[in-house]
């Protein structure tokens, strides 16, 4: 029987209620895979892989949606010095599912510079695309800021994913 699985990718640095906001509104799909991004296209800087990976593990305990997880298909992917395109993990994702529908998700922010994407069209014309806005506006900037100042972020993110964050103390330089 064929599933419908929505591509969630994101840097999830950290994932942040804005994210849930997402997951929140993909609820109808069989599975939703959770794609945090090795190393950003547009040179963003990030957290270790690993380190984003086990938040975005505490987050999918927190949200409690048994139909997301958790994908590493980037860190397969990867070779140091290159990004990870989106049609690359989408090609791959539909090798490991051959008989499922993908749909890629896509934020607000994305969506506006999707045709600089690699292989744009090529993504329109294999594969759904789903541009999802954020019902609750809330940015990863916001929290790595706030944990700088040194203010609290339990507002802004899971109980699980704040919890790691003070204990670990991220972003706090």
């Amino acid at each position: 029987m064929k599933s419908n699985i929505a591509i969630f990718g994101s840097a999830f640095n950290p994932p942040s209620l804005g994210h849930k906001s997402v997951l929140d509104s993909l609820s109808h799909f069989d599975q939703i895979l959770l794609v945090p991004s090795i190393a950003h296209a547009w040179g963003k800087d990030m957290l270790p892989f690993d380190i984003r990976c086990q938040m975005v593990e505490k987050f999918l305990i927190d949200v409690d949606l048994p139909n997301a997880k958790l994908s590493r298909i980037e860190e397969i992917l990867y070779t140091p010095g290159d990004n990870v395109t989106t049609f690359s993990v989408l090609n791959n994702l539909q090798e490991l599912y051959p008989e499922d529908g993908l749909t890629f998700v896509i934020g607000p922010d994305n969506f506006a510079k999707f045709s600089s994407f690699y292989k744009a069209d090529a993504i329109m014309h294999q594969w759904s695309v789903l541009a999802c806005p954020e019902t609750l506006p809330i940015r990863s900037t916001s929290i790595r800021q706030r944990c700088l100042n040194g203010e609290s972020i339990e507002d802004l993110t899971t109980p699980l994913v704040n919890d790691f964050i003070q204990q670990q103390g991220i972003y706090r330089d």
